[in-house]
């Protein structure tokens, strides 16, 4: 018998191979190097400015969401992944990561007369078109100061941020800048934009009218063509700043000014949510094709009165890593290897039992070396085409005979050079100059 046609049909759909889910993909070991090493740039310039990293749970209350977003927005309404649990609760794979990082400080009184700088690296999730640089699972840096009111704590997170371009030696990327003003100055600008577009409501497409209603000032982030002649006749926003506005503002391009950090003006760069004042930035590239945005931020002192603290001034950007990857490997930066130095040719009971034994010692003596060793058996030729192909610049081959008399071959692996024998005992003081470590 050959089964039923539903069996069949069962072992037919059983055997297909199971993909990853659209838009959000695998990183290969040969692609990690490059991520471990923006990572480690990343950790090592936010430390430096006194950091402390906070560690935020994936999925959060869909409330958090549409409270701090906002419901009347393409995330909320269209792009995030929300479900309900077994209880009922209705939960949502965290879209950014400023309101979580919110809740946080709030729920574990961080932010109760004090100030706070902290930053979260991790996943986020939008149900977006995947496209170059655009994901549905993709991955964020965000870093956030809370208790300070001034311009220089905007001023220091815009520093810090071009000098991660500095560190990744990405020199292209553009900084632009503008004020939002007060959140009273922004809310007499938001009813004078709300009057002007709906005296070009004719005018207005299907989502700028859908974002009149509820988030005006994105009808200014359009990219729409036919939209550009309505948004170009908008009043500006430079005209209706207050006094304390200009003068931060003011301040803090003095501030920038005087670290050499070269910035263009843009009006019309926006933020849609009502808690956003003052200062907003963006560093924007054409590496990558079309203008793109790698890292935005801006200052952001009403969000924890909006979800129910206490006012409270705080200021952060957040770097998309998808693309700053794509841009360093564009680049000219030599990334680090993270490949072993060292492969261990194994041959012999003897020489398999001394070797194993023998690249416990030499990780203990020096903790930067790495030393791969062959598992498996194989002969001397399939272990030297393992080595080849591990990317190691060296193999140690240790046999009966080199267990025996105590020594280890090294064979060049990249050149053509001799392979020589070395006691041993001054095997680590080679190794250490060879690789110059």
């Amino acid at each position: 018998m050959h089964g039923t046609p539903t069996s069949r049909n069962l072992h037919k759909r059983m055997s297909k191979t199971i993909q990853a889910v659209r838009g959000m993909n695998d990183t290969l070991p040969e692609d990690t190097a490059a991520w471990q090493y923006l990572e480690a740039v990343l950790r090592d310039v936010v430390h430096a400015y006194g950091y402390r990293e906070i560690r935020l749970p994936v999925v959060e209350k869909t409330e958090l969401f549409k409270r701090s977003i906002g419901e009347i927005t393409d995330i909320v309404e269209k792009e995030m992944y929300t479900f309900e649990d077994r209880n009922g609760d209705s939960l949502t794979l965290r879209p950014e990561g400023t309101a979580g990082c919110v809740r946080a400080c709030m729920e574990h009184g961080l932010l109760h007369n004090q100030v706070q700088r902290l930053w979260y690296a991790g996943p986020m999730f939008r149900h977006e078109r995947p496209q170059k640089g655009r994901y549905r699972q993709f991955h964020q840096l965000g870093v956030e100061a809370f208790g300070m009111a001034g311009p220089d704590i905007d001023a220091e997170m815009i520093f810090m941020s071009a000098r991660i371009w500095q560190r990744l030696g990405l020199g292209h990327a553009v900084l632009q800048l503008n004020s939002l003003g007060t959140l009273d100055a922004r809310a007499t600008y938001r009813a004078a934009l709300v009057g002007y577009l709906r005296s070009r409501a004719d005018e207005l497409d299907e989502d700028s009218m859908r974002r009149l209603a509820g988030n005006p000032l994105r009808v200014l982030d359009s990219k729409n063509p036919a939209m550009q002649d309505v948004i170009g006749g908008a009043p500006s926003l430079a005209d209706y700043l207050d006094d304390e506005s200009r003068q931060h503002f003011d301040d803090l391009c003095s501030l920038l000014d005087a670290g050499g950090i070269r910035y263009e003006l843009n009006p019309r760069l926006v933020r849609g949510l009502d808690y956003y004042s003052k200062t907003v930035f963006e560093w924007v590239t054409d590496q990558l094709g079309a203008q793109g945005t790698i890292c935005a931020g801006g200052r952001f002192d009403g969000l924890v009165e909006y979800l129910g603290g206490r006012p409270t001034p705080a200021f952060g950007f957040a770097i998309g890593l998808e693309r700053l990857q794509a841009l360093l490997l564009a680049g000219d930066t030599p990334l680090p290897d993270s490949g072993p130095h060292f492969y261990l040719v194994l041959d012999g009971e003897r020489g398999i039992r001394h070797g194993l034994v023998f690249a416990e010692a030499l990780r203990t003596a020096e903790p930067r070396l790495r030393v791969q060793t062959n598992c498996g058996g194989g002969s001397f030729k399939s272990q030297f085409k393992r080595a080849d192909r591990s990317g190691a610049a060296y193999a140690l081959v240790i046999g009966d005979e080199e267990a025996a008399q105590q020594t280890v071959v090294i064979k060049p692996l990249r050149d053509a050079t001799e392979q020589f024998a070395v006691p041993q005992q001054q095997l680590m003081e080679r190794l250490r100059g060879m690789l110059k470590i």
